[in-house]
């Protein structure tokens, strides 16, 4: 089976992400979410993208017109999913929250649709339980910001078929990504470790051992690594964090235990980038004050 049309549904950080990819690899690709106002933000932002690409000359005019054609957008989950060959589900990172939305794709999608998760941490299979086709389950876990990223690990779940998975690995080319297969275990591979330091790095920061720019500064140039943790956890949210870190824990054990830290910004509604203040703060471009 060859992909045609893809649906997402979340039109978050992830979720925009997927549809500007799938819509710049030539697919037709269905946009959803529950409000309006939010899908119109979310192309707005995809457009934006689009155009950054041809100030860099990446992409011709013609290229981000063409993909903007393909992109279309609904607050009716059973609109976006009725003819798709595969839908890809980028909602926020709860097991019982995907189990249920996964429930409601395997009602509305044809026989034939794929159905993936872009989980970055919570078992596939046990995603797959809430619907009558596991083999039909699989994860692709893309990587923020999904088109500059160039990584997708594809997760295979306890009954996932290898046909599945090749499908997947071929759609994923198209959109220009590197895949890797990974064998389902709690966290997969790049999230275990990225949890790991990210919160070492709040745990620093609780000791007073530096501040965030000196911690950041150091993981960067020390280790090469392209962001700092305390970049990255505002780009994704400290909430999502945390509610990694709360599965690993159960999943894992102790040693992914969230820092105290980082339990407590949460609380106090610090969530990153998206609100405007995680660790650091922004201003309502989203540049760093």
């Amino acid at each position: 089976m060859a992909i045609e049309k893809i649906a997402v549904t979340g039109s978050g950080i992830m979720g925009r992400g997927i549809v500007h990819v799938s819509a710049t690899g030539g697919f037709q690709v269905v946009m959803h979410d529950i409000g309006d106002e939010i899908l119109q933000k979310a192309l707005k932002i995809i457009e934006g993208n689009l155009q950054k690409g041809v100030e860099r000359g990446k992409i011709t005019p013609q290229d981000k017109e063409a993909a903007l054609s393909r992109i279309k957008l609904t607050t009716d989950l059973k609109e976006a999913v009725c003819d798709a060959d595969l839908v890809i589900e980028a909602v926020p990172e709860d097991l019982a929250l995907k189990q249920e939305v996964f429930g409601k794709l395997e009602k509305f999608c044809p026989d034939h649709t794929i159905l993936a998760s872009n989980t970055s941490a919570i078992s596939v299979t046990e995603v797959a339980a809430a619907t009558k086709c596991p083999e039909r389950t699989i994860g692709l876990h893309f990587f923020n910001p999904v088109h500059i990223m160039k990584l997708v690990e594809i997760i295979c779940g306890l009954e996932t078929s290898e046909e599945t998975f090749k499908i997947c690995e071929k759609t994923c080319a198209q959109m220009g990504k590197k895949t890797v297969k990974i064998n389902e275990f709690p966290g997969f591979v790049t999230t275990r470790v990225n949890a790991m330091i990210g919160n070492e790095a709040f745990t620093m920061l609780q000791e007073g051992l530096g501040t965030p720019e000196d911690i950041d500064t150091a993981l960067k140039l020390g280790l090469n690594h392209p962001m700092g943790p305390f970049e990255m956890v505002d780009l994704i949210g400290l909430d999502t964090r945390l509610n990694i870190l709360n599965y690993l824990q159960k999943t894992l054990g102790e040693k992914y235990r969230p820092a105290p830290l980082m339990v407590k910004y949460v609380k106090a509604g610090r969530l990153g980038k998206k609100v405007g203040k995680g660790v650091y703060t922004y201003d309502e471009k989203g540049k760093r004050i």
